[in-house]
């Protein structure tokens, strides 16, 4: 069986961690990576494992039928007798930010940041499982396909592709980033270092020595991503502008990511993701401010602003997509959470988007208007708000082959990219 890079990256680990001593090839490769000076367009998609609450995250406070659903479990309407932090976050007069994510309001306010609501998969699935692999394949329905979608969104390399081209912060490569390019799966960029120069000597010789010819190929091309990795790590990584990332591993992967975007070593893609949403029991606390929901989104929307503010005029090159498997259900169980749902609800932030604006058509909540008289039918497909990303900000317009068998055009975009 051949040995991947991915593979070579994360069993390698013992080998290559730690800090030591840079041989002078490392060193080499590092500079003429992360000196190419382009600033390259940057798609950051970023998964909520575990079906988020998309009504209870962008509240649709303007519909009574919210409210008989979920007696308990609502978010509140901003009144007097409500303490501003347990009240919805007004956006436009009908849909409004939960509290916890009041961080990302001077994102709206700036046209930064927009919603697509009623989205998602349109396969009917409410097992974790299938729902993430069909959305992280982009094939809803088929689980023939080999490759993901982020992987295949990657555009025609112009030149010597950056061995980190496609960067997912995390322990083993995502469903999303498995493909025919070349994609590193990183718990931790300071996790790739060289113990020592020996080592390292011994490990290049052993693969430049390989009479496979993809093995050699891997070998060359995991040092040459080892290297750039250190070189980032040279220098202690301040956030500017005041960004400070809540604690947790989604707040240290967003830090990783703006480190590289900001590093110019080449990055086009990146992924992250966030467990902890399959909120059956205890959604919501006594107030809006405390419970799972809350905290989850805590630390959520303080990743995502701290991105945004650290990134700075660099955020015009980003465009940083959000998802979740599924939805839950419109109405409260009798458990204080929720079960497992349809459509939901996704973000977008970055520099082009057209943002202070809920897109999609809302279908309401009506008893007549639920999917399966339960959930909240779906009107816009996921595809469509990705192949947007894709088309228009990565630049690859070969959309039926980045969602093969979805018959996408461009007729079907939101519009929320400027242009």
């Amino acid at each position: 069986m051949p040995v991947s890079r991915r593979i070579f990256l994360r069993d390698s680990a013992i080998a290559m961690v730690g800090v030591g001593t840079s041989p002078l090839w490392l060193q080499r490769a590092a500079f003429a990576q992360s000196n190419s000076g382009q600033r390259k367009k940057v798609l950051v998609a970023i998964f909520q494992r575990g079906a988020a609450d998309g009504l209870n995250i962008v509240v649709p406070h303007g519909e009574q039928h919210y409210y008989d659903l979920r007696p308990t479990i609502s978010i509140p309407r901003p009144a007097e007798n409500i303490a501003k932090e347990d009240a919805v976050i007004d956006l436009d007069g009908m849909f409004g930010l939960h509290p916890s994510l009041a961080p990302l309001k001077p994102l709206w306010d700036s046209r930064q940041l927009a919603i697509v609501h009623a989205a998602g998969s349109p396969d009917p699935t409410r097992s974790h499982f299938d729902a993430q692999d069909y959305m992280e394949s982009g094939t809803p329905g088929l689980k023939a396909t080999n490759d993901g979608w982020l992987n295949r969104a990657l555009p025609p390399a112009e030149g010597k592709p950056s061995p980190v081209r496609a960067v997912s912060l995390g322990p083993t490569l995502p469903r999303s980033m498995r493909g025919d390019n070349e994609a590193v799966a990183v718990e931790s960029l300071g996790a790739f270092g060289v113990r020592d120069a020996a080592a390292a000597k011994a490990l290049e010789a052993m693969y430049a020595g390989s009479g496979d010819q993809i093995l050699n190929g891997t070998g060359r091309a995991t040092f040459d991503a080892v290297a750039l990795l250190q070189s980032v790590q040279k220098t202690p990584y301040q956030p500017a502008g005041g960004a400070q990332y809540p604690g947790g591993r989604f707040g240290d992967s967003m830090r990783q990511i703006a480190q590289l975007i900001k590093s110019n070593v080449g990055v086009e893609v990146a992924f992250a993701d966030l467990g902890g949403w399959d909120h059956h029991a205890q959604e919501v606390g006594p107030k809006a401010s405390v419970g799972q929901l809350a905290q989850r989104l805590t630390e959520f929307g303080g990743g995502l602003a701290a991105f945004y503010k650290d990134l700075g005029d660099r955020m015009e090159d980003v465009v940083v997509v959000t998802m979740s498997e599924f939805g839950r259900t419109a109405k409260e169980n009798g458990d204080r959470g929720t079960d497992h749902g349809h459509a939901n609800a996704m973000f977008v932030m970055g520099g082009p988007v057209q943002g202070g604006k809920v897109y999609g058509q809302w279908p309401g909540l009506a008893p007549e208007q639920l999917y399966e008289k339960r959930d909240l039918a779906l009107t816009t497909d996921f595809r469509d708000v990705l192949s947007e990303a894709v088309f228009n900000h990565l630049g690859n317009k070969q959309i039926g082959k980045v969602f093969p068998g979805y018959p996408g055009s461009v007729d079907k975009f939101r519009g929320y990219l400027k242009g």
